[in-house]
């Protein structure tokens, strides 16, 4: 991984693109101030897009004043306004004046699940992580669980229903079929949000009725007593594997309070594994990483259930665009495998430039 980033080893521009119009803005603001403070300015030209809440694209005033300043005066978190910007010029003009990689830093749907990928691809622009449909599978809960389904891949027994199928003798047949508790998630969303553990009938239908706010489509799942193991996952052709963390949440659950606000998790690093057990669940996140068409990066978490039904190990999600914040596992796991955060970002650009090319050569045949 220690590759030059180009031949000519120029400085590249890198457009650093965070905010958006789901509800996980917040912890996208917060992810892009510790990423450009890890930006090294002497490999990069870095321009902050910020996209506000209602989908205006600015340069970001408050970045670009941190940039200024140096990484020591950086806050913690950045705001995603500023002067409106044009999305095509801004990065038209980027590319006109070198070599021009987007690092898209948008968790959830118009970011993470393919949107912005396309718009990126029509562009002709390098932009780091999975392209369109690895992009949109992963985001789709329940596509993605249908597509591992078919290919072989344990999980826990789910459900998935439009908010047009949902009625009351529904939800008894869902206890009925998965059993209580259960928990209800929005399909396309991400950082737990509009996730809820559902004890009783009352607290399912009020739990799809959350997932719904944020969604059209809402996966519930049965209960796993299980340790949460996460790998990360890092490459296009020949992806590589992070060594295995193991959560240990704080909440009831691994919820958005757990993971962003009041930080009472425990992350083990590398997780207490046997080398056997170590090696096939990194060998099973590759695995599934290629199954859902992924490049780039990705987080695959897990449930290991050693005991009751005693299944093994359980896909429980893949997440395209993981957080970046000091907490958040992706860059963790990569640092307790030797991966400092700086060298991340590096690797994850020259990634992201070798696959753009290999595509455009591919799509010019």
């Amino acid at each position: 991984m220690a590759d030059e980033l180009t031949p000519a080893a120029e400085r590249i521009n890198l457009v650093v693109v965070f905010g958006g119009e789901s509800a996980e803005h917040d912890v996208s603001c917060t992810t892009a101030a510790h990423v450009l403070r890890a930006c090294d300015p002497a490999k990069y030209a870095i321009t902050p897009i910020g996209i506000s809440r209602d989908g205006v694209w600015s340069l970001a005033t408050e970045a670009v004043a941190a940039l200024e300043r140096g990484p020591a005066e950086f806050p913690g978190r950045f705001e995603a306004s500023g002067e409106a910007v044009d999305a095509n010029r801004t990065l038209a003009e980027s590319s006109a004046t070198g070599t021009t990689v987007v690092l898209p830093l948008l968790h959830g749907p118009m970011g993470e699940d393919g949107t912005l990928q396309g718009m990126l691809e029509l562009a002709n622009v390098a932009y780091v992580g999975s392209g369109v449909l690895g992009s949109a599978l992963s985001m789709d809960k329940a596509m993605a669980k249908q597509v591992l389904a078919h290919n072989g891949f344990a999980q826990a027994r789910f459900l998935a229903y439009r908010a047009t199928d949902i009625r009351p003798s529904l939800i008894e047949h869902i206890v009925v079929t998965l059993g209580l508790p259960c928990f209800v998630k929005p399909a396309n969303m991400g950082s737990s949000v509009g996730v809820s553990k559902a004890k009783s009938l009352d607290g399912l239908r009020v739990a799809i009725e959350t997932a719904l706010n944020y969604d059209e489509w809402v996966v519930i799942e049965e209960a796993i007593e299980g340790r949460e193991i996460e790998v990360a996952v890092l490459g296009n052709l020949t992806p590589k594997a992070s060594v295995a963390g193991e959560i240990i949440p704080g909440d009831e659950f691994y919820s958005y309070e757990d993971k962003y606000l009041d930080d009472s998790y425990q992350a083990v690093i590398p997780a207490r594994l046997s080398a056997a057990e170590s090696d096939h669940v990194r060998r099973l996140a590759i695995e599934i990483f290629n199954t859902l068409r992924c490049d780039g990066m990705a987080r695959v978490d897990f449930f290991y259930e050693e005991h009751g039904k005693a299944r093994g190990w359980l896909i429980n999600e893949v997440n395209t665009i993981p957080g970046f914040t000091p907490i958040s596992m992706f860059p963790k796991l990569w640092q307790a495998t030797g991966l400092a955060y700086p060298d991340l970002i590096d690797e994850l650009v020259r990634l992201a430039l070798e696959r753009h090319g290999r595509k455009r050569r591919n799509t010019a045949r």
